[in-house]
C-alpha cells in the first residue's frame, strides 16, 4: 500500500532514531502451520558505522539485534522459514470523535509513530557480532552502566542467543498534526490540553511542535517534521 507522502518518515536515519528510541519491538514469524506467531522482544538497531562499535572488523552489523533464549517456537520458525516482520509503535494521544463532530463516532483518530519491516532472520553465530549486539542492547537499556562489557571469549556471550533482523523493506509512518494547517493544528492542541492530564498534554504538544505560554496560550514552535 502506498502512503501518503506527508504521513511517511521519509529518512532512514529518522526511523533507526525512532527505533532506538522505544523500549519494545514486535517479530512476527511463521510457525509450523502457517501462522503468523508475534512475540515482544527488547531490541537495538545497530549499523557498522556506529561510533559506539568497538570491533571494526564487522562490516555486516546493519539491522535489528535482540537476544533470546537458545530454545523456543519463534527459533525454530526462523530455522524453517526466515521471512519475519518487524514492528515499533508509540502511541501519542487518543483523539475523540466529538474532535471532530458532534456525534459520529468514526470520526475518532489517533496520533501515532510507526515503523514496520520485512526482512529476514538469522541466528548469528559470529561471537564478535554477537558480543557487540550484546553491548549495545545493554547501551540502550541500562544507561546508567554498572556492567562490564561483553567480549566475544566470554561464556555468557556463548550460550545466549541472538538474533539479527536484516530489513528488507522498512517504512515508517506518523500522524503528530502536521497533517493539518497551523491554524487547525492550534485548535486540535488546545482540546488535547482541554481532555488530557496537565503533564502528559505538555508531552504530546511538545511533539507536536507547540509550546504552552505563560499566559495559557498556545504557539507553533517549529513544524512536526520527522
Amino acid at each position: 500500500m502506498q502512503l501518503v507522502k506527508k504521513l511517511e518518515i521519509q529518512s532512514k536515519e529518522k526511523i533507526i532514531e525512532f527505533l532506538n528510541s522505544q523500549p519494545v519491538g514486535r517479530i512476527a514469524s511463521i510457525d509450523i502451520h502457517g501462522y503468523p506467531q508475534v512475540i515482544p522482544m527488547n531490541f537495538v538497531y545497530i549499523q557498522s558505522a556506529d561510533p559506539r562499535i568497538k570491533s571494526h572488523n564487522i562490516i555486516k552489523l546493519d539491522g535489528v539485534y535482540m537476544h533470546s533464549h537458545p530454545l523456543g517456537e519463534k527459533l525454530e520458525n526462523i530455522k524453517r522459514n526466515s521471512n519475519v516482520g518487524f514492528e515499533v509503535d508509540r502511541h501519542i494521544c487518543f483523539l475523540p470523535s466529538y474532535y471532530f463532530h458532534p456525534t459520529d463516532a468514526s470520526q475518532a483518530d489517533t496520533l501515532y509513530i510507526s515503523v514496520v519491516m520485512k526482512g529476514n532472520a538469522v541466528i548469528v553465530e559470529d561471537t564478535e557480532e554477537k558480543a557487540e549486539a550484546l553491548n549495545m542492547l545493554m547501551d540502550k537499556y541500562q544507561t546508567e552502566g554498572e556492567y562490564e562489557s561483553l567480549d566475544s571469549h566470554m561464556s555468557s556471550v556463548h550460550e545466549v542467543t541472538v538474533i539479527k533482523v536484516v530489513p528488507k523493506e522498512m517504512r515508517g509512518k506518523y500522524k503528530i498534526g502536521q497533517h493539518w494547517a497551523p491554524a487547525y493544528r492550534l485548535k486540535m492542541a488546545k482540546k488535547i490540553l482541554g481532555r488530557e492530564r496537565n503533564e502528559q498534554a505538555k508531552v504530546i504538544l511538545e511533539i507536536m511542535g507547540i509550546e504552552i505560554l505563560s499566559d495559557g496560550n498556545l504557539k507553533i514552535r517549529e513544524e512536526p517534521v520527522i
